[in-house]
């Protein structure tokens, strides 16, 4: 994790860890040759709501992808993950303290942990893990400023271009209780899901994993 007293711009790259962690406490495996970096948001006045700060990093995350592989098939999958022909090929992790945000990056840029139930992908050794972090920096600066300045609509809208269509039935489990599933229509301002269950009823999802009906049950 990036110290919460660093300075906003700066980024904490890790060519090892020992107990990477992901979302809901799971263990985030570490290969030799993976990228595990974080950078530390200042949150200030008239910034847009916090957890839009989830679609900012995804965004990042993706243009960050496809200038290191050009005409891959990635996509985003809400809230955290980029997918890769199918499988996992990164994901984020945010975590807020006062008004300070880490936002941390785990990408398989040399190659894919075994997971149960779960399909993963890598580049392939594309690129070394410190050449790798000046471009997701710049990205995610470039994006940090338009989200503070545009419209954050706009910001929504830019992560449905390059996620899973609205239309595309999924489920959802947030932990407690059954699974929802239904169709997702889009997403609110501040990057929560948008569920229409099968009788028309909208659900607006803040939390919870992610399954693609054509994915593993895990997503």
């Amino acid at each position: 994790m990036a110290d919460m007293n660093a300075v906003e711009g700066d980024w904490l790259v890790a060519r090892y860890q020992n107990h990477g962690r992901g979302r809901q406490g799971r263990d985030w495996k570490t290969i030799d040759g993976n990228f595990f970096g974080s950078t530390l948001v200042k949150l200030q006045p008239g910034d847009p709501t916090a957890a839009s700060l989830a679609l900012v990093a995804a965004l990042a995350l993706i243009e960050a992808a496809e200038t290191i592989a050009p005409g891959r098939d990635f996509q985003l999958k809400w809230p955290n993950d980029l997918m890769l022909d199918g499988g996992k090929l990164a994901g984020i992790l945010l975590e807020r303290s006062g008004e300070r945000v880490v936002a941390g990056f785990g990408v398989n840029l040399a190659g894919a942990p075994e997971i149960e139930g779960r399909k993963t992908s890598s580049l392939d050794a594309a690129l070394a893990p410190q050449a790798f972090a000046p471009i997701l920096a710049a990205s995610f600066a470039r994006l940090l400023a338009a989200w503070r300045s545009s419209d954050p609509a706009s910001i929504a809208m830019a992560w449905m271009q390059k996620a899973h269509p609205v239309g595309t039935q999924v489920r959802v489990h947030d932990g407690d209780g059954a699974p929802l599933s239904g169709r997702f229509v889009g997403l609110e301002e501040d990057g929560a899901l948008r569920l229409e269950l099968a009788g028309g009823e909208v659900r607006i999802i803040r939390a919870g994993d992610v399954a693609l009906d054509s994915a593993d049950a895990d997503g």
